[in-house]
């Protein structure tokens, strides 16, 4: 049975502005601010964080299901997600709204002006997941990505009333969530993801301890950038995994939701917490070494050498029978 992914899907676009913003204020107006700047770069890019995850596992073999709202502008990214093993038959379209997006415009001194439109991913409350496991053959797991906030907290309920296992990965939504629906999200979660600042956010709005959250989720699995990876479960000695170190430039943007993906992955084909940790820290270097969040790819010789050198042949030797192709 396959994983269900929900979260954001969205499109990036990014722009260049080659002066500095603030020469473009005058002191004693800004109440009346009516500017355009001149951009001489613009990059599109395919991001969400339910479709990188999603991307991700497909590279790996698990033909994902997608689940989420888009518009009718979404041909071109589907066509792009099938062809990367995500089964996309579930993803919701809107009928009067446009694909989320993301525009951002960063000057020389890489300050930045953006705008998010949410868009379709507002109607991502209205999916029920029932009928998705009804057309799969049911569900081994479902991830709560970051989302419309009532389609997180309708997803995570459902989860637990029919009895699917479920990852729960807030993500950027705990900056404005409090602490009554970060609670909500997270209770009773096989796998709870976090960074290191929303680790501590979560442990500040909602109160609990770090025991009291592994009494609530099976494990906790923290990144911490080029530290590597946390993994904590009640009553054991915490796992701690390095980072696959880069060989390229790195863009970060992404990189967590490819951990994501290589983690589930790992569990998924039955590999150890161990295993599955370090597969996911090394599909987050791939992804941190290209530009944009679904860029990346997995040629298998190429990705088990590099296993191999950060976690030795044995463990590249568990995972080499695993990898698609």
């Amino acid at each position: 049975m396959p994983v269900a992914v929900t979260g954001s899907i969205a499109t990036d676009h990014l722009m260049t502005f080659p002066g500095r913003f603030a020469d473009q204020f005058v002191v004693g107006e800004m109440e009346h601010v009516s500017l355009s700047f001149l951009v001489d770069d613009l990059v599109q890019h395919r991001g969400g964080a339910g479709a990188n995850i999603a991307y991700g596992l497909g590279l790996l073999g698990l033909a994902p299901v997608l689940v989420g709202a888009v518009g009718s502008d979404f041909a071109d990214y589907e066509a792009w997600l099938c062809r990367h093993g995500v089964d996309t038959r579930s993803v919701h379209r809107s009928e009067l709204k446009h694909t989320a997006r993301f525009v951002c415009t960063t000057d020389q001194d890489n300050n930045q002006i953006a705008s998010f439109y949410s868009g379709a991913m507002a109607e991502a409350a209205d999916i029920e997941l029932a009928p998705v496991a009804h057309r799969v053959g049911g569900l081994d797991l479902v991830v709560v990505g970051p989302n419309d906030p009532t389609a997180m907290a309708r997803h995570t309920q459902e989860c637990r009333d029919r009895g699917y296992p479920f990852v729960a990965d807030p993500s950027q939504q705990l900056a404005w969530a409090d602490g009554a629906l970060i609670r909500d999200l997270v209770d009773g979660a096989d796998v709870l993801f976090t960074n290191e600042y929303e680790a501590a956010l979560l442990l500040q709005k909602t109160g609990w301890s770090t025991e009291e959250v592994l009494a609530r989720v099976d494990t906790w699995v923290t990144t911490r950038a080029a530290d590597g990876v946390l993994v904590r479960r009640a009553g054991e000695e915490p796992l701690s995994v390095i980072a696959v170190p880069e060989t390229k430039p790195v863009e970060p943007t992404g990189g967590g939701d490819a951990l994501r993906a290589g983690f589930i992955a790992g569990r998924a084909w039955g590999l150890g917490l161990e295993r599955a940790t370090q597969l996911g820290s090394a599909v987050a270097t791939a992804a941190v070494e290209v530009v944009g969040t679904q860029e990346y790819d997995l040629p298998s010789a190429e990705f088990l050498a590099r296993f191999a050198d950060a976690f030795g042949a044995d463990a590249a030797d568990e995972v080499a029978p695993h990898l698609p192709g």
